[in-house]
């Protein structure tokens, strides 16, 4: 089966929105087995959505259209569909007593232009929408089945999920398996990572191997196809192992796993505190990190130290060593680290000092430089200088993703955790 997805909306074209529907439903169908050939976007225009529309009918055995099934003049998902099938819309009085009756719940008045939604092309079944006003449409034409959801990310999951996939699954009795498994890359660029794989990327079939940038990160998506999901997963073991077996201590996770998760994983494991004292970041670390739910279960306090002072009164960092060293240097990161421990209850303390920019570099301690430094009640401190380059949200970012980086590391060789081990 061949499928396509139709995203329509003049705000997706504008970049008012971003389009977060093309890629979880290029997700679902994956596990479903379903190539995906065609995304397209296209705005409210009736022309332009006859013309996607159509070609999207002659090329295609699945079309997913999300958006434009509201109840104002410019959604025209519904009269694009009826004259692309051919198919004319019907009015449907069932329908509209619904949609009313969902004004009535909420305590507001329907008006007229409401009863748009109660229109479908004839033959097409009626996809519920529990948590909206506008219900979706299942048609199947000659050998196409169109599906049309709402725009609403919330809503086209719900319908897509309760709706639409018992529906695709009878039409895929027995038709193979998608799996995918993605390796979660940094400490390594990622012309340096391919270089480590080459002869593997070179010599995919099934799994095939895909390289990806991200945000101070690099992927490696392992994709592969079989029967059966457990003939899949064997195929991708072979082939992920391979890879950890080069890339080593460079793969902090898979799939949805972020850094500031497999730290925590591992701190609350081993119930183990951390404490952090931030300078040119200014609270991110601590920000990543108690995005995770439970963190309170390890993370035990941070402090945001930007200025010299802040970390004289509040760390105890000697003035002395600031004087001489300045406030972006390893003794200064050092200091903060050390006094991390001193003013928490904290096993382990981090520390980051450097400059942001755009201004304060100078060429002996330019615009990027940061100094990370990891300490333990043992008295070990290890250091790191990271030498970044861009717009200032971006260092701070990068500086974010590998002190957690060289966290996880320090965790790792601290318990002698093989790194797939580490979930």
């Amino acid at each position: 089966m061949k499928a396509e997805i139709i995203c329509v909306g003049t705000e997706l074209l504008l970049g008012d929105i971003i389009n977060t529907n093309a890629t979880w439903l290029a997700n679902q169908l994956k596990d479903l087995g379903i190539d995906l050939y065609y995304i397209s976007t296209v705005g409210d225009n009736r022309r332009r959505m006859e013309e996607v529309f159509k070609t999207a009918y002659q090329r295609s055995d699945l079309v997913i259209i999300t958006g434009g099934l509201g109840p104002t003049e410019d959604d025209l998902t519904r009269e694009v569909v009826s004259a692309v099938t051919g198919r004319r819309l019907r009015f449907y009085q069932e329908l509209a007593d619904q949609i009313n009756e969902k004004f009535k719940k909420f305590k507001r008045k329907m008006t007229p232009n409401n009863l748009r939604q109660a229109y479908l092309p004839e033959g097409a079944e009626v996809i519920k929408n529990r948590v909206g006003t506008a219900p979706g449409l299942y048609l199947k034409v000659n050998n196409t089945i169109f599906v049309a959801l709402p725009g609403v990310p919330r809503e086209m999951k719900i319908n897509f999920t309760e709706e639409v996939l018992p529906r695709l699954k009878k039409e895929l009795p027995e038709k193979g398996i998608i799996l995918s498994r993605l390796l979660r890359i940094c400490g390594i660029g990622e012309s340096a990572m391919e270089e480590k794989v080459k002869d593997i990327i070179q010599n995919q079939s099934n799994p095939t191997i895909a390289p990806l940038a991200g945000n101070s990160e690099v992927y490696l998506k392992v994709t592969a196809k079989a029967a059966s999901k457990k003939e899949a997963e064997a195929l991708l073991k072979d082939t992920v192992d391979q890879l950890y077996q080069r890339l080593g201590m460079y793969i902090y996770g898979e799939n949805d796993e972020t850094l500031e998760l497999v730290v925590g994983k591992i701190l609350k494991k081993h119930g183990l505190k951390l404490a952090i004292a931030e300078s040119c970041t200014g609270g991110l670390i601590g920000h990543r990190i108690t995005n995770i739910p439970g963190s309170s279960d390890y993370f035990e306090r941070g402090f945001v130290t930007y200025s010299n002072e802040a970390k004289i009164e509040e760390l105890g960092v000697p003035e002395d060593v600031i004087v001489r060293y300045g406030a972006v240097s390893p003794e200064t990161a050092k200091a903060m680290a050390e006094g991390v421990l001193e003013n928490s209850r904290a096993d382990i303390a981090v520390a980051v000092t450097g400059i942001a920019g755009p201004g304060g570099g100078t060429p002996e301690k330019p615009v990027g430089l940061v100094y990370c430094a990891i300490a333990d009640k043992s008295g070990r401190v290890d250091l790191y200088d990271f030498h970044f380059w861009g717009e200032r949200e971006w260092i701070k970012y990068s500086t974010s993703q590998y002190t957690l980086y060289h966290l996880w590391k320090y965790l790792i060789n601290k318990f002698s955790v093989e790194p797939k081990n580490t979930q």
